[in-house]
């Protein structure tokens, strides 16, 4: 896939991006609740804003973002790897493990 789209209106994490980006998906997404932690907006992907009173303009934003990312297949491609990498680095199993583990040490 070229481009991967999450127009959540709820998303407490937003795994479904980090899979996406673990296969170096470039990512369209709402940015709504956990979503920004994960997809870093310019880096791995574009986030959209999302306003409850004005859904209207999120879905034009919504389509005119993907739109782009399709018609920019160099960026999308430079977006996929980023994610991939960040999927890697920040957010693998391994890594999630140890801030665990810093977590439980800082509190002895």
């Amino acid at each position: 896939a070229d481009v991967f789209v999450c127009p959540s209106i709820y998303e407490p994490l937003g795994i479904v991006n980090l899979e996406a980006m673990a296969c170096s998906t470039a990512v369209v997404a709402s940015d709504v609740g956990g979503i920004p932690e994960v997809v870093v907006d310019g880096e791995t992907g574009t986030l959209v804003h999302y306003d409850e009173n004005d859904t209207r303009a999120f879905e034009a934003d919504l389509a005119a973002a993907v739109n782009a990312m399709v018609a920019d297949r160099e960026r999308a491609a430079a977006f996929g790897r980023a994610g991939r990498d960040r999927a890697v680095d920040k957010f693998s199993w391994l890594e999630i493990a140890r801030q665990t583990a810093d977590v439980y040490r800082s509190l002895i």
